[in-house]
């Protein structure tokens, strides 16, 4: 991104775009990432694959799991459709990926898409609890998931471990980007 920023700015500032174009290309960028800066949680979506293999991970009993962080709302789209008898909540902050995810999933009666921040939201009521964050949130989630989550939940941190704690199991999946599915139980 560095070394081809200097040259593709030079190229779009001899295009003689309007200047409004500027503001509005920031604009677009400022709703899909929203508070990078804070959060130090960039969008990531769950590949087809990790959703499949989430899906493998849900108990056979109707539960109800959260996703922190839902990004456009894809793998709790393809989990609701799976999984008809479970119910899905998503929590989303940056408005673009919110509205997108809440459009794409109000016609699914068993997923529930959120604005906001998932840290003031409890835990304690979701069998599942899946993040798909960074490695700089993690010891703050871990924190909150052995204060909230009961004994028989589960964490599932998609792409990140936790540093210096062993995950009950470790689900790898076949996608190219070499995910793996980091499975904790924080109340054990």
């Amino acid at each position: 991104i560095h070394l081809g920023f200097m040259p593709l700015a030079m190229l779009a500032l001899g295009l003689g775009l309007p200047s409004w174009i500027w503001l509005a290309g920031f604009t677009i960028l400022l709703l899909i990432f929203w508070r990078t800066d804070r959060s130090r949680v960039p969008l990531y979506l769950s590949s087809v694959a990790a959703s499949e293999a989430l899906a493998g991970l849900l108990p056979a009993e109707p539960i109800a799991m959260i996703d922190l962080g839902c990004g456009d709302g894809g793998l709790l789209r393809r989990l609701a459709r799976a999984r008809p008898d479970c119910r899905f909540v998503g929590f989303e902050h940056a408005p673009l990926p919110w509205a997108w995810a809440w459009l794409s999933c109000r016609n699914l009666p068993n997923v529930e898409i959120r604005f906001g921040d998932f840290w003031t939201h409890p835990l304690g009521s979701y069998a599942l609890v899946h993040a798909f964050l960074s490695p700089a949130p993690m010891p703050q989630l871990w924190a909150k998931a052995r204060a909230q989550m009961t004994s028989n939940a589960l964490l599932v941190s998609n792409s990140f471990a936790l540093t210096d704690i062993e995950p009950q199991r470790t689900v790898e999946v076949a996608d190219g980007r070499q995910t793996h599915l980091y499975c904790y139980r924080p109340a054990n």
